[in-house]
């Protein structure tokens, strides 16, 4: 197995798993943003590595218009749905690799990565980037795990999803390695975040905490999402063998639920913002 290098299978089957899986980003996040770059309905909002759209959606009625990019089209199709479904009319997406920008796009006031910019070259993403920001522009990253609550020991109303029985029928599946994509992650997601912005010209950084603390009720349905939603578990890595994996994951699912039921707690978010 190859160490990991970027291809559009990374999320091959995931985005329909997004809005059933992944938790939604709170109202909260767009309020602390909102206030922290004194956003008010101007300006332009860039989301790289949008995904299905889950953080573009919550910003683009703070901005003027907003421009979703992604590499994977499927995502994107996802990304439509959800901006039908709300009625939001000022956002473009468009099917691009972050490493192509700045593709034509213009300026912004604000680009945003949401727990993507670890799959990016960003040396050279964090360059071009900068030079698309107004001068009164913002870097925003948003680090969170929407897909799973926190792991600790508190009482709840239902039992906790069986994570680390998860995570072992996973690597009985595909092995022990992280996959991604073609490829894995030895050693798991890059670090040295904070050298490559520096280096790239930005100051900073702010951050910001959100949220968090909120008990959740799940069903053993948006468990099985949520783990279909990981680039480490992306339903294609499983290929012929993925009716017999969600039939085991299903099993271990409704054996640890009560009355098909789970609760976490929220994991809080943080927010980093550098300036050009």
């Amino acid at each position: 197995m190859a160490t990991w290098e970027w291809d559009e299978t990374l999320y091959a089957g995931s985005a329909s798993h997004y809005s059933v899986g992944r938790r939604p980003y709170p109202p909260s996040l767009a309020e602390a943003i909102g206030t922290a770059l004194d956003l008010d309905g101007t300006g332009r909002l860039l989301d790289v590595g949008c995904g299905p759209g889950s953080l573009t959606l919550l910003l683009a009625p703070l901005v003027e218009a907003a421009v979703g990019v992604d590499a994977d089209r499927d995502m994107l199709v996802e990304a439509r749905r959800r901006a039908d479904e709300a009625g939001a009319t000022n956002i473009e997406w468009r099917h691009l690799r972050a490493e192509a920008l700045p593709g034509d796009l213009g300026t912004f006031r604000v680009a945003a990565f949401a727990q993507s910019f670890h799959w990016m070259d960003r040396p050279l993403v964090a360059g071009r980037v900068r030079e698309m920001l107004t001068p009164d522009g913002a870097w925003v990253q948003v680090h969170a795990s929407t897909h799973q609550g926190v792991t600790d020991d508190d009482p709840l109303p239902y039992p906790r999803p069986p994570w680390r029985q998860i995570d072992e029928l996973v690597a009985s599946y595909l092995g022990p390695v992280r996959r991604a994509g073609q490829g894995s992650l030895p050693t798991g997601l890059p670090s040295g975040e904070e050298v490559i912005m520096r280096d790239a010209g930005f100051t900073g950084p702010t951050r910001i905490e959100v949220g968090g603390g909120m008990v959740e009720e799940r069903t053993v349905d948006e468990i099985t999402s949520a783990v279909f939603s990981l680039s480490s578990s992306a339903p294609h890595l499983f290929a012929d063998q993925l009716p017999a994996f969600e039939a085991d994951l299903r099993h271990v699912l409704s054996g640890a639920a009560r009355d098909g039921r789970f609760a976490e707690r929220r994991r809080e978010i943080v927010v980093v913002i550098w300036r050009p």
